[in-house]
């Protein structure tokens, strides 16, 4: 069994942080922060619309490594260090961003909060599709 710890002040203001980030960008500019979205369309911008974007897609692994240089252990995980299967997951989430129409910075967080049903019934999916997965890799794979 994986140990875990539950950080409610660490989630709380990461949580905080998010919507506001989220809000700010929408009230100032009105853009929604979805990241799949931001990079999908940083491929064939509107005129003028790329800096903004470009300098939110920097700033995720920027402020991650900032992140990691504030605590020895700033994700409470491990991620794997084989190329091919972070590049197999990363494919797969691209194919369901396209299929699910956004993804679940979109959906979760700018799409519950505009009390959009579409988004509401895609982080229903994505969170009974995780917690099936957890339960299938921990109690039926003996995964840990």
């Amino acid at each position: 069994m994986t140990d875990t710890e539950f950080t409610p002040i660490a989630g709380l203001i990461g949580g905080a942080l998010i919507g506001l980030a989220s809000a700010g960008l929408l009230l100032a500019d009105g853009k929604i922060a979805g990241i799949s979205g931001v990079l999908g369309r940083s491929f064939f911008p509107a005129s003028g619309d790329l800096g903004w974007r470009l300098a939110f897609l920097v700033g995720l692994p920027v402020g991650a490594w900032l992140a990691t240089r504030a605590t020895a252990d700033a994700l409470g995980f491990a991620i794997t260090d084989d190329v091919r299967l972070l590049i197999a997951g990363g494919f797969l989430v691209g194919i369901g961003t396209q299929i699910g129409s956004g993804c679940t910075s979109g959906h979760g967080v700018c799409g519950m909060a505009r009390g959009s049903k579409r988004s509401i019934l895609a982080t229903l999916t994505f969170m009974v599709t995780g917690a099936v997965t957890v339960f299938a890799m921990r109690h039926l794979l003996g995964f840990a």
